[in-house]
């Protein structure tokens, strides 16, 4: 089993997935959104192929951490990804929110740290992004 996170963009998704003892994030990769049933059903295909308990998304608040048109958006995406899993017979796949405030910026950061081209950078930013919101769901569940 494996823990799965998304940061759901409104043209990419990125995915991320954890290692099977939850201790590490890698980046799997970004979805190119085109429509969001076709979007869900896309992440719903993922978790089945990689045996994921758990959806992690990550929850874009503001830097007050009050709610904004990005975070109804992906209340309504997740709100159908729960639907999809219902009807799909994977209900007991779990699916929570995380606060992905400054998850771009770290994702960003630790790219340029790896001396990774400006163009290279916006392909994966994304399923980086991922990653850095579930390491902190990881490290969160941990203690």
């Amino acid at each position: 089993m494996k823990i799965m996170a998304l940061d759901v963009g409104d043209k990419t998704i990125g995915v991320s997935l954890s290692d099977e003892l939850f201790i590490t994030a890698q980046g799997l990769m970004t979805i190119e959104r085109v429509g969001i049933r076709k979007d869900t059903g896309k992440v719903l295909d993922l978790a089945k192929e990689h045996l994921v308990k758990t959806i992690v998304v990550g929850l874009p608040l503001s830097f007050d951490g009050s709610e904004s048109i990005q975070t109804q958006k992906v209340r309504e995406f997740t709100d159908l990804l729960k639907n999809k899993l219902r009807s799909s017979g994977l209900q007991e796949i779990e699916v929570v929110f995380q606060d992905e405030r400054f998850t771009t910026k770290i994702a960003e950061r630790v790219l340029i740290e790896a001396d990774v081209s400006r163009k290279k950078r916006k392909e994966v930013i994304d399923k980086q992004a991922a990653s850095v919101i579930l390491q902190g769901y990881l490290d969160t569940i941990r203690r």
